[in-house]
C-alpha cells in the first residue's frame, strides 16, 4: 500500500510548540510528511519555544514580518505556499496546523482539488475551520494519550456543556445518535454494518470524532462501552482475522 505523501504548515502563533512530538507522530499515522514547514514571525519573544524542536524534528522555519501591530501575519505566507505546493503536485494531502479560522477557505480549496486535508488544532479552534477538513484532531487530546500512557492523567473528556451522558456509558447521547445513524446509513439487507466502513463515514459527517476523547483508543471498544449495539465477529478464515459487524439493539 502506498502511503500519502504530506505537506505539513504550522502556524506557529496559533499552537503550542507542547504538542509537536505527538502532533509529528499522528501525522505518520496518515502519511509521510515530505514537507514540513512551520510559519511565524522569529524576531517576537512569542514564539521562542519552538525553536528548540525545530532542529530535532527537521521542520523549516520561514520568517514572516509582522507589519502590522495585533494581526498574524503568518496565514498569508501559508495559503501561498500551500498553493505552490498544491500546483507542483508533489504531495497527496495536507496537514493544516493551527487554531485559526482563518485556514477554512484553504482547507475548502484544497479539498476541491481533490487533496486530502488533516487538520491539527487545540478545542478553541472555530467549528468552520474543522467542518472544512477531511479529519481534525485536537492536539489536548495527543498529549492526554501521551501522559496517560506514563501513568500521569486519565482520559481526556467531552468537555461541550450541550452534551449529556447517558448512564453507564462514558460516550454521550448526541455521538451515539451519531453512531446509530452511521450504521443505519450503511447496514445491508440483513441490518448488518461492517465496521471498517464506519469510521471513515462518521468522519464525513463529524470531522473531529475521536475515540480517544472518550478514552478509548480505537472504534470498536467505544461501540461496546454504549450497550447499544449486537457485535457480530466473522470468521475470515485467514489465520485470526476476523470481519466485525454491528447493528444497533
Amino acid at each position: 500500500m502506498i502511503e500519502d505523501k504530506l505537506a505539513v504548515l504550522i502556524d506557529a502563533d496559533n499552537v503550542p510548540y507542547a504538542h509537536v512530538k505527538e502532533m509529528l507522530e499522528e501525522i505518520a499515522k496518515n502519511g509521510t510528511p515530505t514537507i514540513k514547514r512551520i510559519y511565524a514571525d522569529w524576531t517576537k519573544p512569542t514564539v521562542a519555544g519552538w525553536k528548540s524542536v525545530l532542529l530535532e524534528n527537521a521542520i523549516t522555519p520561514i520568517q514572516q514580518y509582522s507589519y502590522t501591530t495585533g494581526k498574524n501575519s503568518s496565514d498569508s505566507a501559508m495559503i501561498i505556499d500551500a498553493m505552490d505546493i498544491l500546483y507542483d503536485q508533489k504531495v497527496n494531502g495536507f496537514c493544516i496546523v493551527s487554531s485559526d479560522s482563518d485556514f477554512t477557505r484553504l482547507a475548502t480549496r484544497l479539498r476541491e482539488a481533490g487533496m486530502k486535508v488533516i487538520g491539527f488544532g487545540e478545542k478553541k479552534t472555530p467549528k468552520p475551520f474543522i467542518a472544512a477538513c477531511d479529519k481534525f484532531i485536537y492536539l489536548e487530546i495527543l498529549k492526554s494519550e501521551n501522559k496517560e500512557e506514563n501513568n500521569k492523567t486519565k482520559p481526556v473528556k467531552p468537555t461541550s456543556k450541550t452534551k449529556t451522558k447517558p448512564t453507564g456509558s462514558k460516550v454521550d447521547n448526541e455521538t451515539i445518535r451519531i453512531l446509530k445513524e452511521s450504521v443505519n446509513d450503511l447496514a445491508d439487507e440483513s441490518g448488518w454494518t461492517f465496521l471498517a466502513n464506519l469510521g471513515n463515514y462518521i468522519l464525513k459527517k463529524k470531522p473531529d470524532f475521536d475515540p480517544r476523547l472518550y478514552g478509548f483508543q480505537k472504534l470498536l471498544p467505544l461501540i461496546k462501552d454504549t450497550k447499544k449495539f449486537e457485535i457480530d465477529e466473522r470468521d475470515t478464515g485467514v489465520g485470526n482475522i476476523r470481519h466485525i459487524y454491528i447493528k444497533p439493539k
